[in-house]
This record gives C-alpha cells, sequence and structure tokens, in this order.
C-alpha cells in the first residue's frame, strides 16, 4: 500500500532537507510535486485541492522560511496534514464497553468486501484482547454466509449465533443479542446481508436490524481495490445507516492507496481496521500518525516493535542473545529467524517501517527467492549439520543441493554468507555502544 505515493513523497523530502535554504519556489515546487503525487495516487480531486491548499499555506508562511531547519519544517507540516487527513490521533479505538456489559458491532457493506471473514478476524483479535466474542450470522439472502462464518468460527475457536432456516435477519439479531447477554459475552459481532450493488432493499435491512440492536459501533467493511467506489458506497451508507467507521480490506493489495486518503475527508468517518491478508492475525489496526510517517518514508518503529513483540518469544530472545555473545548462533536459529520474518509479514514490510529504508532501497535490491532458496538448503541438512557446519565437505555439499534442488555453489555461498554474518552479530553482541544508539534510535529507553 502506497508504494508508488511513498516512494515520490520521500524523493520531495530527500531534496529539501538536503538544502541548506529554502525559497518560496522551492516550496512551490515541492508543493507541485506533492499534488501530482497524490492525483497519481488515484486521491479524490476536491480531497488533493484542500490538502495542498493548507500545506501551501502552512509552509509559505515565516514558520518556515525563518525556520533554523527548513526543511524539517516542511516535513512536519506535511506530516501533520498528512494525519488529519488520514483520520486524526485517537480514532481508531472501538467504543468497547466494560467486560460486564455487551458491546455491539455491526458488520455492513457490498458483498464480496470481505465482510464475514473481516468479522471473523475481529472476533479473534478482541479474544485475544480478553474479550468473550459471540458473531451472529444475519446474512440469510447469500447461501454460504452462516456455512461460512461457522467454519470461521470453528477455525479461530469462536462461538457463531444462527438460525440456518430464519426469514428475519432482524429477528436472529436480536436473538442473538439475547443469547450473548444470557452466555456473558461482552461482544457481539453482527454480520450483515450485502448485495452486489447498493439498493434500497439492502439499506432498508440494515436499518432495521441496526435500529433493533442499536449496536455501539457500524463498521462499513470495503474493498480497497475498488478505489474511489469505495468512498462514494461509503458516503451513501453513513447518508443512510450511519457508520462509525471503515475496514478496508486487500490493503496490502492496492499500491496506490487513494481510497484510504480520500475516506476521512469525504465522508467524516475513520479508518478503523486494515485487511493484510488472509490469515486471522492479517487485520491491523490503522493509526493515521503511522500511516503518515511510513507514506513520507520516515518509517514505522513502533509497529516494527509490536510486530516483533508478537513474533518473537520473550525467553527465546534472551537465549538467542546468549548463543550470539558466545558465537554458538547456529543454522536452527538462522532458520527460526526467517520464520520470524515471515509472520511479521516478510521483508519488505519490515524495510517499510525502517525509518529511511523507504525508496533508500529498492524493491530490485530484495532477492525473496534467495531467502526461499535458503530456507530449502537449510532444511535439507541434517540437524548435526545445521549446528555445526564445519563437517559440511563437498560429499555433503552435492548431497544438501540434491535435496533442496539447488547446487553446490549456492550451499557454498550460503555456508560462507552465514559465517560472515554470525562473525558480525558477534561483534555487535559485544559493542554496547552501538547497540544503545540503536535502541535510542528505536525510541527503546
Amino acid at each position: 500500500m502506497f508504494d508508488s505515493l511513498s516512494g515520490k513523497f520521500s524523493q520531495v523530502i530527500r531534496t529539501l532537507q538536503g538544502k541548506g535554504k529554502i525559497s518560496e519556489k522551492n516550496i512551490q515546487d515541492a508543493v507541485q510535486e506533492i499534488q501530482n503525487a497524490l492525483l497519481d495516487a488515484d486521491v479524490n480531486l476536491r480531497v488533493v485541492r484542500r490538502f495542498i491548499n493548507r500545506t501551501r499555506e502552512d509552509a509559505l508562511g515565516d514558520k518556515v522560511l525563518k525556520s533554523v531547519d527548513p526543511g524539517q519544517q516542511f516535513t512536519k507540516i506535511v506530516y501533520d496534514r498528512m494525519v488529519s487527513l488520514l483520520g486524526g490521533e485517537g480514532e481508531e479505538k472501538l467504543a468497547l464497553k466494560g467486560p460486564d456489559t455487551t458491546t455491539v458491532i455491526l458488520m455492513m457493506g457490498l458483498q464480496g468486501s470481505g465482510k464475514t471473514t473481516t468479522s471473523a478476524k475481529l472476533a479473534w483479535r478482541l479474544q485475544k484482547e480478553g474479550r468473550r466474542p459471540l458473531m451472529a450470522a444475519c446474512d440469510l439472502i447469500r447461501p454460504a454466509a452462516i456455512t461460512q462464518l461457522e467454519v470461521l468460527g470453528s477455525q479461530y475457536g469462536i462461538p457463531v449465533y444462527s438460525e440456518p432456516d430464519a426469514k428475519d435477519p432482524v429477528k436472529v439479531a436480536l436473538s442473538a443479542l439475547k443469547a450473548a447477554k444470557k452466555d456473558q459475552r461482552d461482544v457481539l459481532i453482527v454480520d450483515t446481508s450485502g448485495r452486489m450493488h447498493l439498493d434500497e432493499e439492502m439499506m432498508r435491512e440494515i436499518q432495521d436490524i441496526s435500529r433493533a440492536i442499536s449496536p455501539d459501533e457500524r463498521l462499513f467493511v470495503s474493498d480497497a481495490m475498488t478505489g474511489q467506489n469505495a468512498v462514494n458506497i461509503a458516503r451513501e451508507f453513513e447518508e443512510k445507516v450511519g457508520i462509525t467507521g471503515v475496514v478496508l480490506t486487500k490493503f496490502d493489495s492496492d499500491t496506490r492507496g487513494g481510497v484510504a486518503l480520500s475516506l476521512k475527508e469525504i465522508v467524516g468517518r475513520p479508518i478503523k481496521f486494515i485487511g493484510t491478508g488472509e490469515k486471522a492475525e492479517n487485520l491491523d489496526v490503522f493509526y493515521a500518525d503511522r500511516m503518515a510517517s511510513r507514506i513520507l518514508g520516515m518509517g514505522d518503529v513502533v509497529s516494527l516493535v509490536e510486530k516483533a513483540q508478537e513474533a518473537f518469544d520473550a525467553e527465546k530472545a534472551e537465549k538467542l542473545q546468549k548463543k550470539i555473545r558466545k558465537n554458538e548462533f547456529d543454522l536452527n536459529d538462522y532458520l527460526e529467524q526467517i520464520d520470524n520474518m515471515t509472520r511479521m509479514g516478510g521483508i519488505e514490510k519490515i524495510l517499510d517501517m525502517l525509518p529511511g529504508a523507504k525508496g533508500a532501497i529498492s524493491e530490485d535490491a530484495i532477492d525473496k527467492k534467495e531467502m526461499l532458496r535458503e530456507k530449502a538448503i537449510i532444511q535439507s541438512m541434517t540437524l548435526t549439520e545445521r549446528e555445526n557446519i564445519y563437517i559440511i565437505g563437498s560429499a555433503r555439499k552435492k548431497r544438501i543441493a540434491r535435496g533442496s534442488g539447488t547446487s553446490v555453489g549456492e550451499v557454498g555461498h550460503l555456508l560462507k554468507k552465514f559465517e560472515k554474518m554470525r562473525l558480525g552479530m558477534k561483534k555487535l553482541a559485544k559493542n554496547k555502544k552501538y547497540q544503545n544508539a540503536l535502541m535510542q534510535q528505536m525510541g527503546v529507553n
């Protein structure tokens, strides 16, 4: 998401920060570049005009031109405007009640938007946070909707309330709410029916359900790939039903990001979650400030640390640190780190969150096939070979190459690379000054 936009913004920022002084022309040129980047990203024209006018007005004041560091001051202005455009601070939070009452979340959107899958992902996320969710299957139009929700509920360990032969979704929703309260479920997530396009019957059905159960959250689910059409449909739902927030699915597939940058300004409601994959854990909270930072190429260290904490076991990390200090880091450990990196979203997502990495490291420089190749080579080794690479002679290299579908040269390249990396890690583990500087950069005291 935002790949092209982020690259262009990063270039503009780097150009201005490289200048000792900034003139009005420099700012005008930079603003023009930003405008072109936003239009290329399919941002709503009215939104682009407002953003550019506000940014130009702020940037051309004495605040920037007379600043000690005008480049950084301009970056701050663009960043603040971008945060405001994406939603503002704190608007991503759900209106969850206390554990003694039932919070009702109504899910709505067009057919094919990922509404049912998102309902299950959200339930799984809330369950991880200590909540006791119940899902209600109120989509009585799509034949497989109830079955799909029940299958997902079974996979994620979340109960589903359903009435397969029911005809009235309002009655099902009310019965589900009654069941949630009886079973002391503190969250009820109601999955409603969608259509291939907007129609009055669908709107009336959702309006009736909303009036009956008085939801605390009314989340509009939309496919990010539909672009500005998603903004128009969201506005329609806001006018007819009223929405409290948006969930954008397939967020990882939309490289332009125009819909995300247009929604808040046009609809007046924030994006609360983004779908970044098929798995249960691929539903992320949408933090406007963190996303703005990533768009401007400033990284997102907070999200990176959070993802690392989820992927890495604290006890294992401590043991790994000791092994590195003693130069005992082996290929088993290396294989585990490759898997951890995959759980964090892959090398591209990690680079996306590292300050200065976006734009500085091209995607062509990232050899994803090499990582898969290395994994295959290590998995073709015996445990003894992984623990002690020095026993791997020519005969073993041939066997490993055959088993992994690679060449002897590629096996040798991995072994040399690993040995060099291990020595570098040992030096780093002993360099406290460098470690402290790195932790400071990451905002960790």
